[in-house]
């Protein structure tokens, strides 16, 4: 048996299971819809979409880098083989340097590679390209490097000096 209290006498009755509502049931649905009355308006508001993509990690131009170094290496391979024994490390230390990038900010590299067309010319010509191109992206890093927090900079700072390296075994 359940007490309910009928709005217009105003007296505590017997319910014996019949047609009516209980005084709990009153309660929880205005309850309900007390919580569902201040939900309702958020739902139209920015709060729960996540459409918008995250802003652009300040490390995103150093990986770029990293990744169209190692095609411009593996370009030269291509435009001259008897370079690939000196070349290829080169250019899987960039692409493994791109590939930890994307993971310390948390985000997958892009799918494809930039791939620049192998230029014809002769050797001396491909290796000073490749030395400009090698100090530029030292200078880049270094200034990341300097620039990151704390737990960043070992990674950056290793970026760095294999392209001062890079540099040197480009001569």
């Amino acid at each position: 048996m359940v007490l309910t209290c009928p709005v217009a006498t105003g007296r505590w009755t017997a319910n014996d299971g019949g047609p009516g509502r209980t005084r709990r049931a009153l309660l929880r649905t205005g309850a309900l819809l007390a919580v569902g009355g201040t939900a309702a308006p958020l739902t139209g508001c920015d709060l729960f979409d996540g459409d918008e993509p995250p802003p652009p990690d300040p490390l995103e131009p150093l990986a770029a880098e990293a990744r169209e170094l190692a095609a411009r290496h593996r370009a030269a391979i291509a435009a001259d083989p008897g370079l690939a024994d000196r070349l290829t490390p080169i250019a899987d230390a960039h692409a493994a340097h791109a590939d930890e990038i994307h993971r310390l900010i948390g985000r997958p590299a892009p799918s494809g590679s930039p791939g620049p067309q192998p230029t014809a010319g002769d050797r001396a010509g491909l290796l000073a390209g490749l030395r400009e191109a090698e100090q530029r992206g030292r200078q880049a890093a270094a200034k990341a490097c300097a620039e990151a927090p704390g737990e960043r900079a070992a990674l950056l700072g290793s970026v760095t000096a294999a392209r001062a390296t890079h540099v040197e075994a480009l001569k």
